[in-house]
């Protein structure tokens, strides 16, 4: 686990790019419509993060995960690999990285509160996929406080099958982190906040950095998106 934290009155540990999901009230994934835009990221073999599909060459997940977890330095993105919709040993899609761009105020290994603001990175694939085989999911504001989200995610023990966790809770949105009462484990970094609506397409609304404690329970911390996303995916692209 990558480090500690305080943040209000939470003890947060960031999930390393090395690994695992969403707890709590997991369901299979596949229940949701559009699920096969998450996917998992292989990194180098050594590690995996979840992603999610957002353009036909473009997806999106944590900052975090572009860094080697034993040393520390960025990977060379064209060792990742994404895998669309992953359900046992078939995706729907399979692409190479590319291209990484990481938030500019992002600082690897440092612990400051503000960092899950900038805990996102845009990934540009070496082709496209079509909107015939996975349709990238749309983008929306960030939660408000109150509000319920779905958190979908791959880990170490749903290594190939997606994990739902619904119904989680919104207890802080700020400007540099929403706090929600998901629980996630190594592996869930990168993974998509949704808001979904019955029959309809989820929307993808903030990116899961890491996990915490608020008052004795166990809470997640994720990366709002902003203008500086709208940044990265010009750079990406």
């Amino acid at each position: 686990m990558r480090r500690l934290i305080g943040i209000a009155a939470a003890l947060v540990i960031g999930c390393s790019a090395g690994a695992a999901a969403a707890g709590g009230q997991g369901a299979a994934g596949q229940a949701v419509p559009g699920w096969e835009a998450v996917g998992r990221l292989n990194i180098g073999g050594r590690a995996m993060c979840t992603a999610t599909l957002i353009a036909p060459d473009l997806v999106l997940t944590a900052a975090h995960c572009m860094y080697d977890i034993r040393h520390g330095r960025q990977v060379n993105p064209r060792s990742i690999k994404f895998e669309a919709g992953l359900n046992g040993r078939q995706s729907k899609a399979a692409r190479r990285v590319a291209k990484a761009v990481i938030h500019p105020g992002y600082r690897h290994g440092q612990t400051s509160q503000f960092q899950t603001g900038t805990d996102i990175a845009v990934l540009r694939l070496d082709r496209a996929i079509s909107g015939d085989v996975v349709r990238p999911l749309s983008l929306a504001a960030a939660p408000e406080k109150g509000a319920q989200v779905d958190v979908m995610s791959y880990s170490h023990s749903h290594a190939t099958r997606p994990r739902l966790q619904s119904a989680c809770q919104v207890i802080a949105a700020r400007q540099s982190s929403v706090i929600t009462t998901c629980r996630v484990e190594y592996g869930a970094s990168g993974s998509p906040v949704l808001q979904t609506r019955p029959g309809r397409m989820p929307k993808l609304v903030s990116v899961i950095s890491s996990k915490a404690q608020m008052g004795g329970k166990r809470v997640s911390l994720a990366a709002p998106l902003g203008h500086d996303l709208q940044k990265l995916i010009g750079q990406a692209g």
